[in-house]
């Protein structure tokens, strides 16, 4: 194959790959075979060795894991990353509506699955992703964009052109942290405690390819400086994310008031365990954008949001 005709497959392996990946990955309904993925991803493989020049940043080969990094270096997230406020019961979520009802009047909350991984921040620039840090401390964390590209959930494309940063939990999915501890008492080695210290302790790899090798899992949950894009809010936020070909937890729901707040930790409290992933609790927010602007924050945390904390889940061993 000459090289205009390289050229060719190559950009039509890439889109080919890139839907299958998105339809497995995020949608959760793959329309091919897994044989005929890895043939596909092969002869692309094949393709950019001969042809070193066609690699593009968004290719599916760029997942695999390149060369181990000498050390992580520093990244100022643009917009700070808060923690949130924590809520340990029933009494607590309704002193926090009472709080934003009396700076905005009624408000309208969306909430969503907390779930136990690392959060992390992802910049795109004209659609294509440049780059991914952990939290840190909220203003500067540690660029992890090697390892957050072998999460095949995360798109290295979006669906438009757009300029962005989201944010996100990179988590261990149950299964793969039950693989991965198997794996290390057949070598003798340390377990990990829990899927998010796994997870955590996967995405700080200075090689790549261990990371690939930990199939972890990306929730996008968020979207900075989202009304500079002309959206009003958090709701909007996500649906635009999921729309761009991000993975959105569908277990998400938008309240009219703290009662079906409540009715819905509620319901995830006795759900969880039937989920594929750790949750720890269930975050709520205030949905307008205008109405979180008003409420701002403290020194650590937002005032528009708290994280609801269900109670650990104890096993007693003999």
């Amino acid at each position: 194959m000459d090289r205009q005709q390289a050229e060719r497959r190559a950009a039509e392996l890439r889109e080919l790959l890139n839907r299958y990946g998105y339809e497995y990955y995020v949608l959760d309904r793959p329309s091919v075979p897994d044989a005929e993925y890895d043939r596909l991803m092969q002869e692309l493989i094949a393709i950019e060795e001969q042809y070193p020049e066609l690699k593009t940043s968004d290719s599916p080969t760029q997942r695999i894991g390149g060369p181990p990094l000498e050390a992580f270096r520093k990244v100022a997230h643009r917009v700070p990353m808060m923690s949130l406020a924590n809520a340990f019961g029933e009494g607590d979520l309704r002193d926090f509506d009472r709080r934003v009802r009396q700076e905005v009047g009624e408000a309208a909350y969306v909430c969503e699955l907390a779930i136990d991984g690392l959060a992390v921040s992802v910049r795109y620039e004209d659609g294509y992703f440049v780059q991914g840090a952990t939290r840190g401390d909220g203003t500067t964390g540690e660029d992890i964009t090697e390892n957050l590209k072998t999460i095949r959930s995360l798109p290295l494309r979006l669906k438009e052109p757009v300029s962005l940063e989201a944010r996100g939990e990179a988590f261990m999915p149950k299964a793969s942290f039950l693989r991965l501890n198997e794996e290390r008492k057949a070598r003798g080695e340390e377990l990990f405690a829990n899927p998010r210290n796994a997870a955590a302790g996967s995405l700080r790899q200075l090689d790549p390819k261990v990371a690939a090798s930990r199939q972890l899992d990306l929730f996008v949950y968020g979207l900075a400086d989202a009304e500079a894009l002309g959206i009003a809010s958090h709701s909007e936020a996500l649906d635009y994310l999921q729309a761009l070909g991000f993975k959105v937890n569908p277990e998400r729901r938008r309240c009219a008031n703290i009662d079906e707040v409540i009715a819905f930790v509620s319901e995830w409290h006795d759900k969880r365990p039937q989920l594929p992933y750790e949750i720890d609790g269930i975050v709520i927010k205030v949905d307008s954008f205008a109405q979180q602007r008003a409420l701002g924050a403290t020194a650590k945390s937002p005032r528009w949001a708290i994280a609801y904390k269900f109670p650990a889940e104890e096993v007693v061993t003999t």
